[in-house]
């Protein structure tokens, strides 16, 4: 276990390693930087001995004399070395983070919607952030500290030895008892480390949940309620750190007194007469003050490598999404403008970890430039249509056909490229009216644009507006309406002029003036596209060339207007019930 687990440690570190590409010149300035300090504070301590024996118990002048040049020199060099390598690591640790945060963000983005669907927002939230600040911490300071204060420890040992081999290996006789302690430690680091960044994951996923729903948590006066939720996943997250904390604080003072006992037996051994009589004083000086001063640099050596373990627990769970399929383009076509028929032959779609079919054996066509409009009660699979048609699912038996064709043989950009959406739950962006009107033709002129608007009614509003369709909206529209953000969302769609539009809901946060000039807008937008308009609001697809009338993902009724009325069945039943009839 122990072995496998070094492993992987090693190979997620080669890994990391290879993020360096281009930047391994700052890299070796700083391991330059790094050795040239350690090296300078062995050099000082080497002269510990001369010092004694030549300049103060012979008393050599030339000694004392030229010590203060030394001293200055010393700590300048050490100064530079120490900016160096600071400077140079911490730019190399930067870029490497701000790759890799570049790469996970692009990674998910383009990872299929049912990875999304599973992982919470303030999971992916966290790796992006905290995950990748533990990450540039083990780079910056972990690495600064393992590569200095592990080269001091080398240069301290080789002066050991070089004055008393004896002495020197009686002291060393404690690396293995450290090297255990500090394997164990690691695996307790890594693990809490794990823990740590899942609490970071649940805390930021609290939190997103509770500001979006302020109003909902104002209105229903659940203030209390998510005060002690978040309070029991705050204190969970507190504990996860102090057990960090005592594993660190343990470990530490273990290691000091250990190697107090070895000092101690030094400082015994040395006492022989055999022994003490073949060292000068300051050799024996030297020595005892070597081991003293190791003391220091074992400890952060053993503080750091909690932070490196950490950085490694993050590069674990970063690595883990990385290492995830992104949305798979199995399309070989290129479609360029579909004519703008679809179809769906015996299609059924079950979403993952459900057992019952959201759609099943599911069947009609449309032909270009026709409406049909999906109804039907909520949970009946309309919204899953739209998204096989956006391939945002894939079904498992049958086929969705555009142009005669399986939607599975078009290139995935150039299908989607061929729809309009405009969903029940409109997102929008915090920029300017404009912009996000342009969304989906960001190379539209700003005629285009304000033709969209009109059509789709914004204008009415955005000339009320400060900077009017240069405004701000703010974080997903939150300066306008439920109706105004509507009508925003049917202006983008307009804008793309593609041969399909889907319009789930699009109307039902519009008051009635607003939706009657938005179905004048779409009437003409129809003309010349085929449109799968999904509502619940029976008065909005009166006009469908066909309607297809949903049950537990069944298609239960097909037909027109006035056919499915004269039917008397399911929406003859649904009509009479909307209208009180």
């Amino acid at each position: 276990m122990q072995d496998k687990m070094a492993a992987s440690t090693w190979q997620n570190f080669k890994r990391l390693f290879s993020y360096t590409k281009g930047l391994r010149l700052g890299l070796t300035a700083a391991i330059i930087g790094m050795l040239g300090y350690a090296g300078i504070d062995t050099l000082v301590f080497s002269q510990l001995q001369p010092l004694i024996d030549d300049g103060l118990t012979n008393a050599n002048p030339d000694i004392l004399k030229y010590a203060p040049i030394f001293v200055i020199v010393a700590f300048l060099v050490r100064g530079c070395s120490h900016f160096m390598a600071t400077y140079c690591l911490a730019w190399m640790g930067n870029h490497v983070v701000m790759r890799l945060r570049q790469k996970l963000f692009e990674h998910i983005v383009a990872m299929p919607v049912p990875f999304h669907d599973k992982e919470s927002t303030g999971s992916l939230i966290s790796k992006i952030t905290y995950d990748t600040e533990q990450l540039l911490k083990a780079i910056s300071k972990a690495l600064l500290t393992l590569i200095r204060e592990g080269a001091f420890v080398l240069g301290l040992i080789g002066l050991m030895f070089y004055n008393s081999w004896q002495l020197s290996v009686i002291f060393l006789l404690i690396i293995p008892v450290v090297t255990v302690i500090v394997v164990v430690v690691s695996k307790r680091f890594r693990t809490v480390s794990k823990r740590i960044q899942k609490m970071m994951g649940i805390v930021t996923t609290a939190t997103e949940q509770t500001f979006n729903a302020h109003k909902v948590v104002l209105t229903f006066g659940g203030q209390q309620r998510e005060f002690k939720r978040f309070a029991k996943i705050n204190n969970q997250n507190r504990q996860q750190r102090m057990k960090m904390v005592s594993a660190k604080s343990t470990s530490v003072p273990i290691i000091q007194i250990i190697a107090s006992f070895a000092l101690a037996f030094v400082l015994y051994a040395a006492s022989r007469p055999d022994i003490v009589g073949e060292l000068s004083p300051g050799a024996f000086t030297a020595i005892v003050t070597y081991m003293i001063m190791l003391l220091r640099p074992l400890k952060l050596l053993t503080t750091v490598n909690a932070e490196f373990q950490r950085g490694m627990a993050a590069a674990v769970s970063i690595f883990a999404v990385l290492d995830r399929d992104i949305e798979q383009d199995s399309g070989s076509i290129e479609l360029k403008n579909a004519k703008g028929t679809l179809a769906f032959k015996d299609v059924t779609f079950t979403y993952q970890d459900t057992e019952k079919p959201a759609l099943e054996n599911l069947t009609f066509e449309l032909a270009s430039g026709k409406t049909l409009a999906l109804v039907g009660r909520s949970g009946s699979g309309k919204s899953t249509i739209s998204s096989l048609l956006l391939r945002f699912y894939n079904s498992e038996q049958g086929q969705v056909l555009i142009d005669g064709e399986n939607i599975q043989n078009y290139k995935l950009a150039s299908l989607r490229h061929q729809f309009a959406y405009v969903s029940q739950q409109v997102v929008l962006f915090n920029d300017t009216l404009a912009h996000n009107i342009a969304y989906g033709k960001p190379d539209a002129s700003m005629d285009e644009i304000v033709a969209a608007a009109k059509a789709a009614h914004v204008i009415e509003f955005s000339e009320n507006l400060a900077e009017g369709l240069a405004t701000n909206i703010g974080e997903n529209g939150s300066m306008l309406s439920g109706g105004q953000r509507q009508r925003v969302a049917i202006a983008r769609a307009l804008l793309c002029d593609a041969p399909f539009l889907i319009l789930d809901e699009a109307t039902s946060a519009l008051d009635t003036e607003s939706e009657r000039h938005i179905q004048d807008a779409l009437k003409v937008l129809q003309q010349n596209r085929t449109c799968v308009v999904i509502a619940h609001r029976l008065s909005t697809i009166e006009s469908a060339d066909s309607i297809v009338v949903m049950e537990q993902g069944k298609l239960i009724e097909q037909g027109s207007h006035q056919e499915l009325l004269a039917n008397e069945g399911a929406y003859a039943q649904l009509h009479a019930f909307q209208f009180g009839e």
